[in-house]
């Protein structure tokens, strides 16, 4: 009887355990994520400190770099893109049929959906409350970042004071050789997102697509979304493309497609590496469960939350050693 009970008490905390987790699962994400970009800025502001840059204004830089780089592109890109579709829907009569006419309309009305770069700025004035749950996403990651690069290794330190001392140095140098590979991961991706937006946006417009700038930055986007990402690039490219006309859309896919394989072929196994090391099959798997599971926006975090279980189970699991972490120069 006592067996019983425990093992039913067991299942009841676990279950309780599991749903509390699951209502609170956006958080969780949000954490990750955080955590991420955190691994990702923590060698650039040390390497600032290093020089004599204050520690706030150290992770200030790389918040207002990305921000701000954001909010410039869809300065930039949106407003000529909703011109571009206007004076396109404008030659053509606005009562007119047929399928390209259909696909203009829509890519119209999709145009006006994305936010321009006052938008980025001032969502509240321009989408009212439907912004408030974003932009509460957005700031809780933005102090969950500061939080994990300005006392990481302090949390790292009391955490690992309360392993075992047999264990602590194992733990300390497994966790530090995870933050090292999502960090790793985390900054070839954003130079893989550039690289590939402005050869995209440089190949576009030399095919006369329309919308060449902000077609080049979505593409490259989306590439953060592994496996599924650049099929659904593909397929925006073959849906603007076909709205101008047939040959626009061939030279367009020729392009994104061209680019792709020497991408997957040439540049990333020199770039990326071995950054992960899942085969197609593991990373598409990961991606659709997590995907199902958490919701699209989770699938960013796919790979490198899975590769980061994948080493602790290598170490505490199955025993292995831990990789041996790059040592950093204290930024004291």
């Amino acid at each position: 009887m006592r067996i019983a009970a425990r093992a039913a008490i067991g299942v009841a905390v676990v279950a309780v355990v599991t749903i509390g987790l699951w209502r609170v699962r956006d958080v969780i994400i949000l954490l990750l994520l955080s955590l991420t970009l955190a691994a990702a800025m923590r060698p650039g502001v040390e390497a600032l400190q290093r020089r004599g840059v204050p520690h706030v204004v150290a992770i200030g830089v790389f918040f207002v770099a990305v921000l701000g780089g954001l909010a410039l592109f869809f300065w930039f890109a949106v407003p000529p893109a909703i011109d571009q579709a206007q004076q396109a829907l404008s030659q053509r009569a606005i009562g007119g049929t047929g399928l390209r006419h259909n696909v203009l309309v829509w890519v119209q009305k999709e145009l006006h959906k994305l936010p321009s770069g006052a938008a980025v700025i001032h969502p509240i004035a321009t989408y009212g409350k439907q912004a408030t749950g974003i932009l509460a996403g957005i700031f809780f990651t933005l102090a969950a970042t500061w939080y994990w690069i300005s006392d990481g290794h302090r949390m790292l330190d009391a955490a690992v004071a309360r392993v075992s001392e047999a264990n602590r140095q194992r733990t300390r140098q497994t966790v530090l050789a995870i933050e090292q590979r999502l960090g790793a991961y985390t900054r070839l991706m954003f130079l893989m997102i550039l690289m590939v937006g402005v050869v995209l946006s440089l190949g576009f417009y030399a095919v006369g697509l329309h919308y060449w700038l902000l077609l080049g930055g979505c593409v490259s986007i989306l590439e953060v979304i592994p496996v599924i990402g650049p099929v659904i690039g593909v397929a925006l490219v073959a849906v603007v493309g076909f709205s101008q006309s047939t040959h626009v859309m061939i030279l367009a896919l020729i392009v994104v497609i061209g680019f792709r394989q020497v991408q997957d072929y040439v540049i990333n196994p020199h770039v990326m590496g071995s950054s992960v090391g899942f085969s197609p099959l593991v990373t598409l798997t990961t991606v659709s469960v997590v995907g199902l599971l958490f919701g699209g926006f989770a699938v960013i975090l796919a790979i490198p939350v899975t590769s980061a279980v994948a080493t602790l189970i290598d170490v505490f699991v199955l025993g292995h050693e831990p990789p041996a972490p790059v040592e950093r120069r204290s930024s004291a």
